[in-house]
């Protein structure tokens, strides 16, 4: 039997964000991308069945079936005419570093601006083999689509990039892409603010997460930006949050996403000129092309192997955490076949999918949990036959170390707990000291039994949250 698992991963580094440790103490790593898309779009002249439609200025665009649309592609090589040549005088004028997303057919067709981007070092990182949509590829043809930009790519620039964003993605671009294996990293999410490892099989992929916000396509897109001072005042209050964050110790990076076509107009450069403008004289900003940033992250923050619970088959997860919940293995068995995905294979979400286990379980069946677990420094203890985790819990609060008047309140309050409520005080020892153990002895004797039956539940639940803690980041 198979059970259902989710794949989105809706956690990833949760409430502990990693310190990023840029060079040089930076706050923000800010990562300059260029799209050059211009000659690898939809076109009847590049083998493609309409024109193109996307990210233009051309509102409300729609493709044009078996023909050219003149104005679409006038557009579009607008940005390779004059848009490119404008970014890079600004860009090589205050000698920053530049990743392109290139698409190996429009590098094919712009011999000199390819030499432009080699002369001034920047990065050439793949954007697949043209500008088309990958959606409903099927996935032989999208691998060979791979394939063959990586070929292209080679032949126009002489190396291989080793970076890779698609844009206009299928569901299984990303997989595909580190199935490849030979790319430092993937651009395909915008799921969070630092790089993050992914595991495609037996391969630990780098995915450096990019943009559509911070992003000049929202001149095209509504809703957008009408002026480039509403894009570059967007840049910079996104810096000075992150900066602000990065003082505390919570640095991250920023992609800033740009098009030769459309940031490349006068107009709405000029907004990109107010950040960098501000963005260089901050002095806590490190500009790095994506395969700088790649490398930093594989050198300091290398891929850790650890347990995925929501991968373990059904015997692998059971024999790892069947002994959360004291003697009662079907617990675990249950939780294995609810909906389990990434965001359980940290402690707090793998307890919630157990405890929803426990709690929708029958009166009787959380009974039998209750009765499994072993009196609190009682004959099992003393004949050391606890279980681990209960031998670990108990010293931890001093109950292998009783004096011999501990030892019989102990065994009083034992005797009258379990002939009042019919199975044993629980307690989540680790949250308490001996004296707090005690006085929460008397006090729940004299409640009711429902009342008691409901707290001992609760801690039960705790037990297993202080375990899972132990096993799981």
């Amino acid at each position: 039997m198979n059970a259902p698992r989710y794949p989105r991963d809706m956690i990833g580094y949760g409430p502990d964000r990693p310190d990023a440790r840029w060079p040089g103490g930076a706050r923000v790593a800010v990562s300059l991308v260029l799209n050059y898309e211009e000659g690898g779009e939809n076109s009847v002249l590049h083998g493609d069945a309409a024109s193109e439609a996307f990210l233009s200025d051309i509102a409300g665009a729609a493709p044009w079936p078996g023909q050219r649309h003149w104005n679409m592609e006038s557009i579009y090589d607008y940005g390779a005419r004059a848009g490119f040549w404008r970014l890079h005088r600004l860009f090589t004028g205050r000698d920053l570093p530049v990743t392109i997303y290139g698409v190996a057919s429009a590098l094919a067709r712009s011999p000199e601006q390819v030499a432009a981007m080699q002369s001034a070092g920047w990065e050439i990182a793949s954007h697949g083999l043209k500008w088309v949509e990958h959606k409903d590829m099927p996935e032989a043809e999208e691998r060979a689509a791979i394939a063959e930009a990586i070929r292209l790519h080679a032949e126009v620039t002489g190396e291989r990039p080793t970076g890779w964003y698609t844009g206009r993605c299928s569901a299984n671009t990303v997989r595909l892409v580190a199935e490849e294996g030979g790319f430092d990293y993937v651009s395909d999410t915008y799921d969070d603010d630092l790089p993050y490892w992914a595991r495609f099989g037996d391969r630990d992929q780098l995915v450096i997460p990019y943009t559509l916000e911070a992003n000049d396509m929202r001149f095209a897109t509504a809703p957008g930006y009408i002026t480039g001072r509403q894009f570059g005042d967007y840049l910079i209050d996104a810096l000075e949050v992150l900066r602000a964050e990065g003082a505390e110790g919570r640095a991250a990076m920023m992609s800033v996403g740009l098009h030769c076509r459309l940031i490349g107009r006068p107009a709405r450069i000029a907004g990109l000129i107010r950040f960098l403008d501000h963005a260089q004289a901050c002095g806590d900003v490190w500009f790095a092309r994506r395969i700088e940033i790649a490398r930093h992250w594989a050198a300091e923050h290398p891929p850790v192997a650890r347990i995925r619970p929501s991968t373990l088959k059904k015997v692998e997860f059971v024999r790892s955490y069947g002994g959360i919940f004291e003697h009662s293995p079907w617990v675990a068995e249950r939780a294995w076949a609810l909906e389990l995905g990434p965001a359980h294979d940290r402690a707090q979400g793998l307890w919630n999918a157990m405890v929803r286990v426990f709690r929708s379980a029958s009166d009787q069946e959380r009974l039998g949990v209750l009765t499994a677990h072993p009196d609190l420094a009682g004959k099992l203890a003393a004949a050391r036959k606890l279980t681990a985790e209960s031998t670990s819990e108990q010293a931890s609060a001093g109950l292998d170390v009783l004096t011999d008047e501990e030892r019989s309140q102990f065994t009083a309050l034992n005797t009258a707990y379990v002939e009042r409520f019919g199975f044993p005080f629980i307690i989540a020892v680790r949250d308490h000291d001996k004296a707090g153990i005690l006085e929460a002895f008397r006090r729940r004797l004299s409640q009711d039994p429902a009342t008691e039956f409901n707290e001992a539940c609760t801690q039960v639940e705790r037990i297993a949250w202080h375990r899972l803690k132990a096993l799981l980041p």
